[in-house]
């Protein structure tokens, strides 16, 4: 059967090769259990990290493989057809290192990508609080410089691997009166003295992946540890999510291709009145939107990555688009395929009540779909006027 030709070079279908084997050997073998137990999946990790996978995105002088958003696409669909909890813990960390490549001076570079891109250390990503997510103008963490050091107090919610993680960019105002430009970025590591850990949070799904609440009490860092400039917390984290959302299309598009399949080979097997229910027009059709949807999906990813990778400026609107869409084809594929397997998809047994479960996440974090189509709105609006 005739598939899209994306005309992979031969280093990036290794990538997918790669990732693809991790996921049939080593994740999905495992995928109930760790979900089950929401246990963190430290022994993939560990995979992952001998595979090079996690340096996909950094360069080749810090010790990764100097490719992509493209290229981190890939691996995240693959991944995320086996795990999308799993999933989330790899792209954390790139969440967590993307600023750090971005803004990070050569010595912090040096110091901090090397760890990340080896699997050694794994990165995380600190901007929401109870009363801060959407609204960055209202974090309530502060920093205040004291001498050579910077003193961090307040929160952090819903932080993935959280207390897993050792390299943390995180968010926290300097200048309060400033509003979103009083933000600034820090780099914090795991055992720096004010810094402590909440409770794993209990979640509907993307159980294998670790959630906490970071706590700064009267945390001292080092000066060094400002990324970029004071003052340019929020550019920072807006720059960062913008060239991390398409990877969250990309899990969508791997965790919905994960669902289809599961969906159409249940379907050729099951019997009713006689013949496959696959046969019955009304479950061809569901199949069928299914598919549309994740192609289509999958397209709009990867068109929008490699355009990013082109270098283009202002990718706000692409990424949030790249983000959107195929995160509702998630849900919407991932809940079509409860009902195509009818009880069955219900069951525990089958591993697409989780898949229909874990799809919720994506609608929410790295920003939520609400805000992002605010984002295009804003875009449209900006172009139109002009």
């Amino acid at each position: 059967m005739a598939q899209v030709n994306y005309f992979l070079t031969e280093e990036q279908q290794m990538i997918v090769d790669v990732a693809k084997n991790i996921t049939a050997e080593k994740i999905i073998p495992v995928r109930a259990s760790l979900d089950e137990r929401e246990e963190f999946p430290w022994d993939i990790v560990y995979e992952l990290a001998r595979s090079d996978l996690f340096g996909i995105y950094i360069p080749q002088q810090y010790g990764g493989l100097g490719m992509g958003c493209f290229e981190m696409c890939l691996a995240l669909e693959q991944l995320a057809y086996g795990c999308i909890g799993v999933t989330t813990t790899f792209a954390a960390s790139a969440l967590g290192g993307y600023p750090i490549l971005l803004f990070g001076t050569e010595a912090q570079k040096e110091k901090y990508l090397p760890s990340i891109a080896s699997g050694k250390r794994l990165g995380a990503f600190g901007l929401t609080e109870v009363t801060a997510g959407s609204d960055a103008a209202g974090i309530q963490t502060t920093a205040i410089e004291d001498g050579d050091f910077w003193v961090i107090n307040g929160s952090k919610q819903w932080i993935t691997s959280g207390g897993d993680a050792e390299i943390y960019t995180i968010i926290a105002m300097t200048d309060p009166h400033k509003g979103a430009r009083g933000a600034s970025a820090f780099i914090i590591e795991k055992g720096d003295p004010g810094f402590t850990f909440g409770k794993k949070e209990k979640k509907l799904g993307l159980r294998a992946s670790s959630t906490r609440e970071l706590f700064f009490t009267e945390c001292r860092i080092p000066k060094d540890r400002l990324l970029g400039k004071r003052g340019q917390g929020f550019i920072l984290a807006m720059r960062t999510l913008d060239l991390a959302r398409p990877g969250i299309g990309a899990i969508g598009v791997g965790l919905s291709q994960a669902a289809l399949d599961e969906a159409g080979k249940h379907a050729k097997n099951r019997i009713q009145f006689g013949q496959p229910v696959i046969t019955f027009q009304a479950v061809q059709h569901m199949l069928a939107d299914m598919a549309i949807q994740t192609e289509a999906a999958r397209a709009l990813v990867f068109v929008v990555a490699r355009t990013i990778d082109t270098g283009v400026k202002d990718i706000s609107k692409l990424s949030a688009i790249a983000k959107v869409f195929p995160t509702d084809t998630a849900m919407k594929v991932t809940t079509d395929a409860v009902q195509v397997m009818g009880g069955f998809g219900y069951m525990k047994d089958y591993p697409v009540e989780k898949m229909m479960r874990d799809a919720k996440i994506l609608q929410i974090y790295e920003g939520t779909n609400q805000i992002q189509r605010n984002v295009i709105g804003q875009a449209l609006n900006k172009e139109y006027m002009n």
